[in-house]
């Protein structure tokens, strides 16, 4: 039965309780992050459009098995205006393995490079207390954090969570 319980905790992703309970996004909005080819993305440019943010790593099995969905998450929904983000949990000295490692997995999103300690302090400040991975948050049009979930997503799972903010 212990086992059972701690199968479905890691399995199931964590979802904040209301949306009271969500912190800002402004945190997000002020950075500016280098993408995988090397340009200077200002997260601010994404404010009025509904976001879904992907924190992942390379040596993430979980964030790795998300990837296929959040791209076919993109491809669905990139008509109604849907971006999602992936902001990878390591330091731009490794640029060139993320972008091998982007064309590999067909990320067809935007794709940046955090810092592995500037993404912990990011990931905290958005609600994930305990900097585990995948990370995701769904932010509306207006700019407000309406979910976040700790631990991998499959796509209808992301697809419930993007539903309200088309």
């Amino acid at each position: 039965m212990k086992r059972l319980f701690t199968a479905l905790l890691i399995a199931l992703p964590a979802f904040a309780a209301s949306a009271a309970d969500l912190p800002s996004a402004a945190p997000l909005f002020a950075l500016t992050l280098p993408a995988l080819d090397g340009q200077s993305v200002a997260l601010a440019s994404f404010k009025g459009k509904p976001l879904l943010v992907n924190f992942w790593a390379r040596w993430c099995g979980p964030c790795r098995k998300e990837i296929p969905d959040l791209a076919a998450l993109q491809a669905k929904y990139k008509g109604r205006g849907l971006v999602i983000i992936g902001i990878a949990v390591e330091d731009a000295d490794k640029r060139d393995h993320l972008r091998e490692f982007g064309q590999a997995y067909e990320m067809n999103y935007t794709s940046l490079i955090g810092g592995s300690e500037a993404s912990i302090a990011l990931m905290k400040a958005l609600g994930n207390s305990k900097a585990g991975l995948p990370f995701t948050v769904v932010i509306d049009r207006d700019g407000r954090i309406r979910s976040n979930a700790l631990g991998a997503m499959d796509q209808a799972a992301m697809e419930d969570a993007v539903r309200p903010i088309l």
